[in-house]
């Protein structure tokens, strides 16, 4: 489950509602390799994919595709702006390291690649 605060969903309401393009529905998160830790985030605005899982609410969506929600699953996203930056953070139980920029991370193994 992905808890999406008050700020996120705000935040992502105007930005959906302020871009030009009517096909992008949400922010798209997601979870590659690289980066100084191993893994690191990408955020973009896309549409819909019949496989993703949709987190948010009040017509803010926040799209995953299912590798990556395996590695952020149980995580806190939030949208800050402050005087360490403004942006959406994400707060990820399954990261056992991250680096100075907060943008990569050291991941436990996802639960559905863990051998049994």
């Amino acid at each position: 489950m992905i808890t999406v605060t008050d700020s996120a969903v705000k935040h992502l309401q105007a930005l959906v509602r302020d871009e030009a393009s009517g096909d992008q529905s949400g922010l798209r998160i997601f979870v590659e390799k690289g980066g100084c830790a191993g893994m690191q985030y990408g955020m973009k605005l896309d549409s819909r994919k019949e496989s993703d899982h949709v987190a948010g609410r009040d017509g803010a969506e926040i799209l995953f595709d299912p590798e990556s929600l395996s590695y952020l699953d149980g995580s806190t996203i939030d949208y800050s702006d402050d005087l360490t930056g403004t942006g959406f953070r994400i707060v990820n139980p399954n990261a056992v390291r991250s680096c100075g920029c907060g943008t990569s991370f050291e991941a436990s193994a996802p639960e559905a690649s863990q051998a049994h």
